[in-house]
């Protein structure tokens, strides 16, 4: 692991995550239960704060993530993790860690679904990518915090402004529906974005490159799995429920 990150709040053990994750299962799957006799919560309020929250740390954590490679001229193409003290690698390495606690506080999504009596939204592929964000980077922030690894992150930052943008207009309410039409092109943005992290990561594959294969094979196989997920989602929603 890595010494710089491993003190960090829930990097050392993978029992807190763990733990989390379990708590996160157990309100799925119990949640709706226990609303199933209770009115659903509007928190309109809450909902809008959460996504103006998020929005903004993900700007934050996508200007790091763009800046800090900038200065450190990081690569593209080969990029391995700097383990030292310096300034830049250590400033590489917290944004690492705030991408990952980004994934511990993206859990309310769910939360907030299941509060709003919202179960639709709640499929398996929005538990899917919850719950394996939260280990992936996990792992990722304890073993490299940085090199390769920040081109997820910084792509993901991005996207995720855009979508939590969407998320605040949407908590607005009704009214605010005729300015949303936009759903769809979030998804290709989504789907964009998995398709160049998974040429990202394969690239390293096939070059000798000091960053740790094993984990470019774990993220190309991992972004595999949600090109095929969003791709089933895409035809779901805008292909299969046109027709």
């Amino acid at each position: 692991s890595d010494p710089r990150t491993d003190p960090w709040p829930l990097v050392h053990s993978p029992l807190p995550v763990t733990l989390l994750f379990a708590s996160y299962l157990f309100v799925v799957a119990l949640g709706p239960s226990y609303m199933r006799q209770r009115k659903a919560l509007k928190l309109q309020g809450l909902l809008i704060a959460y996504n103006l929250a998020m929005m903004t740390l993900s700007s934050y954590m996508f200007y790091e993530f763009l800046v800090t490679s900038i200065l450190a001229d990081y690569s593209y193409l080969c990029q391995p993790v700097d383990y030292s003290r310096s300034e830049l690698g250590m400033r590489m390495a917290r944004v690492c860690w705030w991408f990952f606690f980004s994934k511990v506080i993206e859990l309310l999504d769910t939360v907030f679904f299941i509060l709003r009596k919202k179960q639709e939204q709640v499929t398996f592929l929005h538990v899917y990518h919850h719950g394996t964000m939260l280990f992936n980077w996990w792992s990722g922030v304890k073993y490299v915090p940085g090199g390769q690894a920040f081109f997820i992150g910084m792509l993901n930052s991005f996207v995720h402004i855009f979508m939590y943008g969407y998320y605040a207009l949407a908590s607005l309410g009704p009214q605010m529906h005729r300015y949303l039409w936009w759903k769809r092109y979030l998804t290709i943005m989504q789907l964009c974005q998995f398709v160049a992290i998974a040429a990202h990561s394969s690239y390293n594959l096939f070059t000798e490159c000091p960053f740790p294969d094993g984990f470019n094979t774990a993220v190309f196989l991992y972004i595999l799995s949600l090109i095929a997920l969003f791709l089933h989602f895409y035809y779901r929603t805008y292909t299969r429920g046109k027709q």
